[in-house]
């Protein structure tokens, strides 16, 4: 049992945290899993997502967090998660590297599209998988701008055998 568990800030959350460590295995073990976390605030979803990546050995950690004062920015919740990988875009197909890098002001072009964009992150967080498993927490899901909400949503729905987990955040209405 992890010394976090023990602690006072996951006091009574035995049963999240074996869920959090079942997930980590499962990913280890080549498989993606999704979870979002809901509850309102202050109830400890931030703890959780502290506990995940501290238990996360052996796992590459990638994190984006929602900010309502950055709702209005397209995209800026993608570049939070995904900028530490950037290094890896070269390996993505043109059209999905210039789809991310325009989205990102990395090259010029036209308005991006956003299911591009979303298959360029897909492909980006397999390709940075490929070294050792990938868990991206995203905390504060609720104050993502709209198009980072669309990508990682079609992300989640897409991940198959890429030992990638993706885990929310978010606070219920």
């Amino acid at each position: 049992m992890s010394s976090l568990l023990r602690g006072t800030e996951l006091r009574g959350r035995r049963s999240e945290c074996g869920s959090l460590d079942r997930l980590l295995e499962d990913v280890r073990g080549g498989q993606s899993r999704v979870l979002v976390l809901r509850g309102d605030a202050g109830v400890g979803k931030t703890a959780l997502l502290e506990y995940l990546t501290a238990n996360a050995s052996g796992c590459r950690i990638e994190r984006s967090a929602g900010v309502e004062s950055e709702m209005e920015l397209a995209f800026s919740g993608v570049h939070q998660l995904c900028a530490p990988m950037l290094s890896n875009l070269e390996h993505l197909p043109a059209p999905q590297r210039d789809a991310l890098g325009t989205a990102f002001g990395l090259v010029a072009g036209a308005a991006t599209d956003r299911f591009l964009v979303g298959v360029a992150v897909l492909s980006l967080l397999s390709e940075t998988a490929e070294d050792r498993p990938l868990v991206c927490v995203v905390d504060d899901a609720q104050w993502l701008d709209r198009a980072s909400a669309q990508v990682f949503g079609f992300v989640a729905r897409r991940l198959l055998a890429e030992s990638i987990a993706m885990v929310f955040a978010v606070r219920d209405p």
